[in-house]
């Protein structure tokens, strides 16, 4: 049988290559990107309340209504905007599902997607599997800054979509007021789409605010917005996120969510209804990884490791080239396997080769892994 496939340049990811290297020598792993601590216990009693309620039967396509409507009261709280809970929010089987529905239903064949990179790697092969052309703009160290005047030359008549991600994985950045208003300019009477990456949106630390495609009502028109519960509430296995758009946006995004998804588990979605009624389970999480953030910094400030500004999510960047000459991927198998500490390369975040010197590490840990991993990382 000839089979041709859609993917035919992808191969395995770099956090499965990653975590296999630290499986086979016992390393720490600061790789991949999700917490060694348990969710909240408050809200796997509730999860355990509504599953032996007998809350398990399909819930509506596009999510609980009562759930649609926590996150819109969330909404109205977190960035003073008014969303439609039963025309502007859909629950999704994570966030990957939600930009992979959002890519699916209004990328065609030849169109193209500027991506900012390095990028999540989801991005690229969703938008090829549409048939769209992903046409990167790379952002370099130390600072991974955007000239919006140089993506303004990048759009044309196939320009379709443009994918941004505030708080970005892997750099740790965030953009500001003037990054979005500049986008918005850009997209101005356009037939252009905004893809909204927003799963970082409480991790952001130093007393920043998140600037959410939310907070700019004319962007937001042409704009898609995804989050994650699993990135929240410390539960990345839950496979639990969701997506907002106007109406309009929402009803093509819906259309395609049917006949891939069609409705995320139940009893959860009961679950997450409750527990979001209490702000403080999300409007404390910026203290509380900020803590972890520069609680790794200060285990290291004595290696030659030096950290680049993390503003948000739950990663910590670090120059390693007063050490090594190593690409970073050679660098980050160098880590795991002589010291025992898994890191992340930045260059497979890249379509096309990067010669930064530069690592991941993941702080979502306990405080007992990242002295560990520290105590190993002082050998450098």
């Amino acid at each position: 049988m000839n089979i041709q496939s859609k993917l035919s340049a992808s191969g395995t990811t770099i956090f499965t290559v990653m975590s296999a290297l630290a499986r086979e020598h016992d390393a720490i792993n600061l790789g991949q990107g999700f917490p060694d601590f348990d969710c909240d216990l408050r809200l796997r009693k509730l999860v355990s309340h509504y599953l032996n309620a007998g809350k398990n039967q399909y819930c509506p396509m596009p999510g609980l209504l009562e759930l649609r409507q926590a996150i819109r009261q969330k909404v109205a709280r977190t960035y003073a905007t008014s969303i439609d809970a039963q025309t502007e929010i859909c629950i999704t089987a994570g966030a990957t599902q939600a930009l992979f529905t959002a890519i699916s239903a209004f990328v065609h064949q030849g169109d193209e997607v500027i991506v900012f990179e390095p990028a999540y790697d989801s991005y690229s092969p969703s938008i090829q599997i549409a048939g769209g052309i992903p046409r990167p703009y790379a952002m370099r160290s130390p600072d991974f800054k955007i000239d919006w005047d140089e993506v303004a030359a990048m759009v044309h008549e196939r320009t379709r979509m443009i994918i941004i991600n505030t708080p970005h994985n892997p750099t740790g950045t965030i953009l500001n007021a003037a990054d979005l208003e500049a986008l918005e300019q850009i997209v101005k009477d356009k037939n252009i789409i905004v893809l909204s990456d927003e799963v970082y949106e409480h991790l952001i630390y130093d007393g920043a605010q998140h600037q959410s495609v939310l907070r700019f009502p004319h962007l937001f028109q042409q704009s898609l917005a995804v989050y994650s519960f699993g990135k929240t509430f410390h539960n990345t296995g839950w496979k639990m996120g969701y997506c907002m758009a106007p109406s309009h946006l929402m009803k093509e995004f819906k259309n395609v969510h049917q006949w891939n998804v069609f409705s995320v588990n139940s009893f959860t979605q009961y679950a997450l209804a409750d527990y979001l009624s209490d702000p403080q389970n999300y409007e404390n999480l910026p203290s509380f990884y900020q803590q972890k953030r520069d609680f790794l910094a200060n285990q290291l400030q004595d290696t030659p490791l030096r950290p680049l500004s993390s503003k948000g999510t739950y990663f910590q960047l670090f120059d390693y080239s007063s050490i090594s000459d190593k690409s970073d991927l050679e660098f980050a198998k160098y880590l795991t396997r002589e010291l025992g500490v898994a890191a992340i390369p930045i260059s497979p975040f890249y379509s096309e080769s990067s010669s930064d010197k530069v690592i991941r590490l993941c702080f979502a840990k306990k405080e007992t892994t990242l002295a560990a991993a520290a105590e190993r990382l002082q050998q450098l």
